[in-house]
């Protein structure tokens, strides 16, 4: 039985937002899910790289100020460019979405080859969108999240078939991690999701699930394997982010001591 009461609601603040169950409770996001429970061994070499690269590029700056000062500006070099490359993405996402319901947008000169990618990308494949950016909820796992888009696409390969895709939008410099076959899978593998009105409605089936990897120079349909073994790898990670989440006294002890003997 889930501890979680439908509906969900998220809730937006700030540049995150959060997902709740109708007493209040905060649902665990997919995201943050696998944030917390799924190594990521090639971001500890991506946050060596981007703050030697800083201390190289600013490295008569970083000279003239206080040592505390260096450390501190070097700690947070990655944070932001992470930060930039993270607005980046939810511009091109934004817009994308509003391209592809066929609106008319003024596009920033800075996301000008992104947002090309991305129409020459619709206009390519023919996409017809189905739903955008809803929320998904599995209440028997506790989960929430938002997808993307699920819409028709071309066939690949059979002219005058189309395929009901779950896509993801990502504008990450370095291409597809394995861990998005995890977040599309808790997607795909959802209880409900809120459609436009506001009703919750059984997650929507769908044939196909990718990427759309949209860079400054083009985009690429990128297949993702998210079937139930990705969707039982994501529940296992669950349990491990749940796990990191413990208080230190809910698994720790205070030391004791040996008892005295008798006289």
């Amino acid at each position: 039985m889930s501890r979680f009461e439908p509906p969900v609601k998220r809730k937006n603040h700030g540049r995150g937002h959060s997902y709740q169950d109708a007493t209040g409770a905060r649902i665990p996001g997919v995201t943050t899910i696998l944030g917390n429970g799924c190594p990521k061994p090639a971001l500890i070499e991506w946050s060596a790289r981007k703050t030697i690269e800083y201390a190289v590029d600013y490295w008569d700056e970083l000279a003239a100020l206080p040592v505390s000062e260096r450390i501190r500006r070097l700690s947070r070099a990655r944070f932001e460019h992470r930060d930039a490359a993270a607005r980046r993405g939810t511009e091109v996402h934004q817009l994308g979405e509003r391209l592809a319901t066929g609106e008319t947008v003024d596009v920033p000169d800075a996301l000008a080859g992104h947002v090309d990618a991305y129409v020459s990308f619709l206009d390519a494949w023919d996409v017809q969108p189905i739903e955008l950016e809803r929320v998904a909820v599995s209440y028997r796992h506790g989960y929430a999240g938002t997808f993307d888009l699920i819409a028709e696409l071309r066939h690949p390969t059979v002219p005058g078939r189309r395929v009901v895709w779950l896509l993801d939008i990502k504008t990450t410099e370095s291409g597809v991690y394995p861990e998005t076959a995890l977040q599309l899978a808790a997607y795909r593998h959802a209880d409900y999701y809120v459609d436009a009105e506001g009703i919750e409605r059984p997650m929507l089936p769908v044939e196909r699930v990718g990427v759309v990897h949209v860079r400054g120079d083009g985009a690429e349909l990128v297949p993702v394997v998210a079937g139930p073994l990705e969707h039982r790898i994501f529940l296992y990670v669950q349990q491990v982010a749940a796990f990191t989440g413990l208080d230190r006294d809910e698994l720790i002890g205070d030391p004791i001591t040996p008892p005295r003997e008798a006289a």
